[in-house]
């Protein structure tokens, strides 16, 4: 194989990666900001054609997402009650994990997206995953588990790429 053939290789390696390292990072960060989310209902006036308070008062309501510390809800109210009575997960258990999955996932994505320790990142974000999977296993939901899944599989073709980690703030 010439040394082109071996460069050209290595250079598709190395997109490869930073393509994952993107998208892996950007899901993490996303999906963690979204624990601090909510909505609320606004009245407003309803406008007329010219863009101004219709005369008759009338008043829509609309609902407004918003993003605060306030808001933190790690998972469901729906999952949390499902994963109470689940004898494998204990609230001393629970209680912690929640606390700090929001802000695992933002941390770890920030890392993986800017190569930060890229390997220990990834397979810390792996490890993430794969606790997630199991609470969903116990609470049976199949769905999750083949979402997850494939998170991790991409985590793990990503582990194998790092010798061409290029474009990150540590090269390890």
């Amino acid at each position: 194989m010439s040394d082109s053939q071996i460069q050209t290789r290595d250079s598709g390696s190395m997109l490869a990666l930073l393509l994952l390292r993107a998208w892996l990072g950007v899901r993490a960060v996303v999906t963690g900001l979204e624990k601090f989310s909510d909505t609320r209902t606004l009245q407003v006036p309803l406008l007329d054609a010219a863009g101004k308070p219709d005369s008759s008062g009338a008043v829509v309501e609309v609902t407004q997402k918003f993003y605060s510390l306030h808001s933190y809800h790690a998972i469901p109210d729906s999952m949390k009650e499902k994963f109470s009575q689940e004898p494998l997960l204990p609230a001393f258990m629970t209680a912690p994990y929640y606390a700090v999955l929001g802000w695992a996932l933002i941390a770890l994505g920030l890392a993986v997206l800017v190569g930060l320790w890229t390997r220990a990142s990834l397979f810390l974000m792996g490890l993430l995953y794969v606790s997630l999977t199991f609470g969903l296993i116990l609470i049976k939901q199949d769905g999750g588990v083949s979402w997850l899944a494939i998170h991790v599989a991409l985590i793990a073709v990503a582990l194998s790429l790092t010798k061409h980690n290029r474009f990150a703030l540590t090269r390890s």
